[in-house]
């Protein structure tokens, strides 16, 4: 089966079943979780659709496949018993009895769309020949390494961090944190640039460059950093400061 046809199947039918079960759990931030799992998804069905991968596919789809689970595990453990986000409460409130449907579209299928984009260049590089992993997907691999790096361990120190009673309503400033305000961000990323740069060891799958574009401008301006920005500067005292430190970005050292 064509592959982006696969991947629009396989992330249909994922993010219709999330979904239902928001209904039926009343927690729409489920589809958090989702994310992750359905990049992961993705990579497995067109691997066992390829059937016998090339180097450069079994690179690029285990690049993405860890990555999701990763990411996962982590929301997972992370949100599971502690009720609905702020963000789908308020979207919640605003649309009432209607929300359940109109979640449909504007939470879970859009979600949808922009991984059915982000994922062009695992399912691009399934659309080839194959090839072998090449130089550029060793710079990828690389840049990958990078990514998941500041991501996991970015999540780590934060974990740790919260879990301390006594750091409570403290900014976190320490570790990966001291050096960029979004080291999860930055990485996640590097992940997706890396995946891209990978799979353009053949040249049809250079589409998925686009997907990594669009992963940089939903964490930076969208629902990452700029979304996150304005809630930490309303209910964390000491956020300015830290702002005016710190990158938001891109680490480097903090400003004195």
């Amino acid at each position: 089966m064509n592959p982006n046809l696969l991947a629009v199947i396989a992330i249909a039918a994922l993010m219709v079943t999330t979904w239902i079960v928001s209904l039926i759990v009343r927690n729409a931030s489920i589809v958090d979780i989702t994310w992750g799992f359905g990049f992961a998804l993705v990579g497995a069905v067109l691997w066992i659709n390829e059937g016998r991968p090339t180097g450069i596919q079994m690179l690029v789809t285990v690049m993405v496949v860890v990555w999701g689970l990763r990411l996962t595990a982590y929301l997972a453990w992370r949100n599971i018993g502690h009720g609905e986000d702020f963000r789908y409460r308020a979207m919640r409130k605003r649309w009432g009895a209607r929300f359940g449907l109109i979640s449909l579209g504007t939470v879970f299928l859009f979600q949808g769309l922009m991984m059915w984009v982000v994922s062009l260049a695992v399912q691009m590089v399934h659309r080839s020949e194959g090839a072998g992993v090449g130089v550029l997907g060793i710079v990828g691999l690389v840049l990958w390494i990078v990514g998941l790096g500041f991501e996991a361990i970015g999540d780590l120190q934060l974990a740790r961090f919260k879990a301390n009673p006594d750091n409570e309503g403290k900014v976190m400033n320490r570790g990966l944190w001291r050096y960029t305000r979004h080291p999860n961000y930055f990485g996640d990323t590097c992940v997706w640039w890396g995946i891209a740069i990978a799979a353009s060891t053949v040249p049809v799958a250079r589409w998925g460059l686009l997907g990594a574009l669009l992963m940089n401008v939903l964490l930076v301006r969208v629902s990452g950093v700029a979304l996150l920005e304005k809630s930490l500067s309303r209910r964390k005292p000491g956020y300015e400061e830290y702002v005016k430190s710190t990158s938001a970005f891109i680490p480097r050292p903090p400003r004195r």
